[in-house]
């Protein structure tokens, strides 16, 4: 596992299997089979399974899942501009802006 440490020491495993979770809850709501989504997504159903016991997929497949259920602008805010950790990061992206 890698040995990143996110803010709150949250670990990327536990982020994975929580994004799994919100998946596999939103996957139910919807009604959708475990077969239904895969196929939906285009993914294999092995993938679908794995994900959802272990958080585990690669970025496509996790990329198609979201698209099936209709939560592809959940993607837009991946990587966007990250929170400020300092007062000083705030001014200083002030004084770029002007």
């Amino acid at each position: 596992m890698n040995s990143f440490v996110f803010k709150a020491g949250r670990l990327p495993g536990e982020t994975m299997r929580d994004v799994a979770a919100r998946e596999k809850q939103l996957r139910k709501a919807r009604r959708f089979t475990q077969t239904q989504l895969a196929e939906k997504a285009g993914v294999s159903l092995g993938s679908l399974r794995r994900f959802e016991q272990t958080g585990q997929i690669s970025f496509e497949s996790l990329v198609s899942i979201a698209f099936a259920l209709g939560c592809e602008d959940n993607l837009e805010h991946l990587f966007s501009k990250p929170a400020y950790t300092s007062i000083e990061e705030v001014i200083a992206d002030a004084r770029k802006a002007r």
